[in-house]
């Protein structure tokens, strides 16, 4: 049964009794607005879903920002833990997500979600239905489907939103996209992406089923998933490398290794996707893919294809015209994003797209001092920015669900729709419409573009 964990009354009600003029609050505009009789540094309240892993960073986060008033997580363990933080001696703790948003209602202003890839659309979709603004981490969501479910709930119920890919802030990768669009390499013609990914086990059989801990609530843990036993492995990391529960390496890091040619180049809706894999089981992903994306012109520039590269594989060297970086180990760096023009490369050698060079056709570097000035606006910091748009200090953060965050998860997943059609190696072409997120000629992979939900979580979406 969903359940809170140790209700804290007492502790609450004296917290809330010194924050309670804050229910007045009201979003407007995408920002919680202050009524007139409330000081404009009146603390945000969060609540965090997830707390360990990049729940830990998230929650702390909340906790440093504003007022942490409930906490939830499946593992007993971190719960404990978690509460035990400076911060976070005032966050009522729970199990279930969905009794925490129930019960604490109107004294959220605002909702991290740092949990299995599977779980973040229900999860989001849920707190931004209550009118609460909400920071998801990457990849957005799970499905394509629900990454477009989510721009329209955020824009419906006009609250702010923000995905956790932190190089999104860098002041690096803002540059680079500001002389992307201003056409420092000429028109692009290619872009090739690669990742160190996967780190985890992927693309064999599933481990042997055992008992859960008694500290891990696993039918809360699977949510909208398919019942399977509980096994060593799954919680708490390599559950990525599964698709009912993960996204791969793929969604893993293209929402880093992805995003500032996304940014500078606006690499949203391909016309087709095909890949080569080391074959999968359609249970665990592969060991290794590669990716083909064919980009239609927009009104930035013209058609650009994309190329993803996990597991080991690598683009053709040739490409770097002797500019390839190594690490301090004297290895080379197989983390990068290559943005090929008409005129010139731009070559990051980092997952988030913070450092980079220019180089011209001949691989000679153009140094910094002589790149053109741009102009790009620079964050305080990614989640300062997110909790300055529910304070109503900016607009929207940069990654916002409607405008940035969205389209990017819905670009990378389609990656994933080709990977389930490359189980023998080497799949199809998949055309695809999207306007209607239809695979227009592999009616085979629409399970992968909207899947089915166990219990009620798919309600949240409108599933």
């Amino acid at each position: 049964m969903p359940r809170r964990v140790k209700p804290r009354q007492t502790s609450r009600r004296d917290f809330l009794k010194s924050t309670s003029a804050i229910s007045a609050a009201v979003f407007v505009g995408g920002r919680v607005a202050f009524c007139d009789d409330r000081s404009a540094n009146s603390r945000v309240r969060y609540a965090s879903i997830g707390v360990e892993g990049k729940g830990n960073s998230d929650s702390g986060d909340a906790a440093s920002h504003g007022d942490l008033v409930g906490i939830c997580d499946i593992d007993l363990l971190n719960l404990d833990k978690a509460a035990a933080r400076p911060g976070f001696e005032n966050a009522a703790k729970f199990q279930d997500f969905r009794v925490m948003l129930e019960e604490l209602g109107d004294s959220i202003d605002a909702v991290t979600v740092s949990t299995p890839d599977h779980m973040h659309a229900p999860a989001a979709a849920m707190a931004i239905s209550m009118g609460k603004a909400c920071f998801c981490q990457k990849p957005l969501t799970h499905t394509v489907w629900e990454a477009r479910r989510l721009q329209e709930l955020a824009k419906e119920h006009n609250v702010a939103t923000q995905m956790g890919n932190q190089g999104t802030a860098t002041d690096g990768l803002r540059r680079a996209a500001a002389l992307l669009k201003m056409g420092i390499i000429g028109a692009p013609r290619e872009v090739h992406v690669t990742t160190d990914r996967p780190i985890w086990p992927q693309g064999g059989p599933r481990p042997t089923p055992t008992d859960a801990p008694p500290i891990v609530d696993w039918n809360l843990w699977l949510g909208p998933a398919p019942e399977r036993p509980y096994a060593e492995g799954y919680h708490p990391f390599a559950w990525r490398g599964w698709w009912d529960f993960g996204t791969g390496a793929l969604g893993d890091m293209a929402c880093h290794t992805f995003n500032m040619p996304f940014a500078g180049l606006r690499l949203a809706n391909p016309s087709s996707i095909q890949a080569v894999t080391s074959g999968h089981n359609r249970d665990s992903y592969p060991q290794k893919s590669k990716i083909a994306f064919e980009f239609p012109a927009n009104d930035q520039r013209g058609p650009v294809n994309v190329f993803w590269y996990d597991g080991g594989n690598v683009p053709d060297l040739a490409i770097f015209k002797g500019n390839r970086r190594i690490n301090s180990n004297g290895d080379p760096i197989i983390s990068s994003s290559i943005i090929v023009g008409e005129t010139g490369t731009l070559y990051s050698w980092d997952d988030y797209g913070e450092n980079w060079i220019v180089y011209d056709n001949d691989g000679n570097v153009i140094p910094n001092e002589d790149l053109p000035e741009v102009e790009f606006d620079r964050s305080p910091g990614h989640f300062t920015e997110w909790h300055q748009s529910i304070t109503g200090e900016r607009e929207r953060s940069m990654s916002n669900f409607e405008d940035y965050s969205g389209p990017l998860t819905e670009t990378i997943l389609l990656g994933n729709l080709a990977v389930w059609a490359a189980a023998e190696g080497e799949g199809k072409k998949i055309e695809w419409d999207a306007e209607t997120l239809t695979p227009t000629n592999a009616p085979e992979v629409a399970h992968i573009v909207k899947k089915e939900y166990r219990g009620n979580y798919g309600e949240f979406l409108g599933a």
